[in-house]
């Protein structure tokens, strides 16, 4: 007996070639569904294989804290537990605790925006080592260590919201957000301004899940990082990006040219991997190469181009006692690669400037 998926095959293939527009609809399905495994796939290095992915719904059902809960405001877990001493004077000086006060006319922030109602923390006080002084129950406040990623940031995000801050717009979209990043990774919500992590802090930060990067500022030709000249969010956004690794700018080109204004263009006579994407040429980071290329010249050239003698052969050049020319890097002659508004001697655009 022939399976049925047999016999669609053999009519399928039959009937195709009588009428091929029939079987339009089937083939374009066939390839949207193959090109959205092959989108999907791609991205899956993004994420943590051992990290559960749930709806936004469920983690913020995490967040709301317990129900049999009422809340006491700031004042009253100060007064009940004596753990929070050293704690209540950084949030005090903290960009939070300044929005506790009324007076300042800021929203008000306060310990149970973050943790949750807390009358069943101060009701049954715990006894510290010190006689005298006692500690809330906090096993009944919000576990905010023990919460996964995804519901860390949505406790911050409660009022740090895409509406409230533009710079949060793309959190979701961003590689820090798909990895299993919190805002906890990176920000000290009891610390006093270093809550908004400073210009002369935040590479610190970032090499300290980012070794390999670190490593490549090393290299003989690199961004001017370790000199503080330059650092890491001058190029990538860490609170997310459309583009891979996070980058600022809406393509890699438009990220580098902030700086490189000089190579925008557009020119006449373009260089084609240089309008599609800096670093087919370059390293972004660091290089054993100068000017940050992944590959030496001429070598990075004759990757893409066959290239031609080195030798000067022009009778008029032993007339004038010039020597036998023999030249070791395409830029001796092509000054010009990233593009050019003047044409070659035949007229094609060979990126020549002189």
């Amino acid at each position: 007996m022939v399976s049925p998926w047999v016999s669609f095959t053999i009519e399928f293939r039959v009937s195709f070639w009588e009428e091929p527009l029939k079987f339009q609809p089937i083939l374009l399905l066939v390839i949207i569904v193959t090109g959205v495994g092959i989108s999907a796939c791609s991205d899956l290095d993004l994420l943590r294989k051992d990290r559960q992915i749930l709806p936004v719904k469920d983690y913020e059902r995490m967040i709301v804290g317990r129900r049999d809960a009422d809340y006491v405001g700031t004042e009253a877990c100060l007064k009940k537990c004596h753990a929070h001493d050293n704690l209540n004077h950084l949030f005090n000086a903290s960009i939070h605790g300044e929005q506790v006060a009324a007076e300042t006319g800021l929203p008000l922030v306060n310990c149970e925006s973050c943790h949750g109602p807390g009358s069943l923390a101060i009701e049954e006080l715990l006894p510290l080592d010190t006689p005298g002084e006692y500690r809330c129950k906090h096993e009944t406040l919000l576990p905010l260590e023990q919460l996964p990623a995804q519901a860390q940031s949505l406790v911050c995000l409660k009022c740090h919201s895409a509406a409230a801050t533009t710079n949060l717009t793309r959190w979701h979209f961003g590689e820090h957000s798909a990895a299993g990043i919190s805002c906890f990774e990176c920000h000290n919500l009891h610390q006093t301004s270093a809550q908004k992590v400073s210009r002369k802090d935040q590479d610190a930060l970032c090499f300290q899940c980012h070794p390999d990067v670190k490593a490549a500022f090393a290299a003989r030709s690199h961004h001017p990082v370790p000199e503080k000249k330059l650092i890491c969010v001058d190029c990538h956004n860490p609170h997310g990006s459309s583009l891979r690794s996070d980058l600022i700018g809406l393509t890699v080109k438009e990220t580098c040219t902030r700086c490189h204004m000089e190579y925008q263009g557009p020119f006449l006579y373009q260089h084609a991997d240089v309008t599609e994407d800096c670093i087919n040429c370059h390293n972004s980071h660091g290089s054993p190469n100068q000017r940050l290329l992944r590959v030496g010249e001429p070598f990075l050239c004759l990757q893409c181009h066959s290239g031609h003698s080195s030798v000067v052969s022009a009778p008029a050049l032993a007339d004038q006692n010039y020597k036998t020319a023999y030249y070791q890097r395409c830029t001796d002659c092509h000054s010009s690669i990233h593009g050019s508004d003047l044409p070659s001697s035949k007229g094609r655009g060979t990126f020549i400037s002189r």
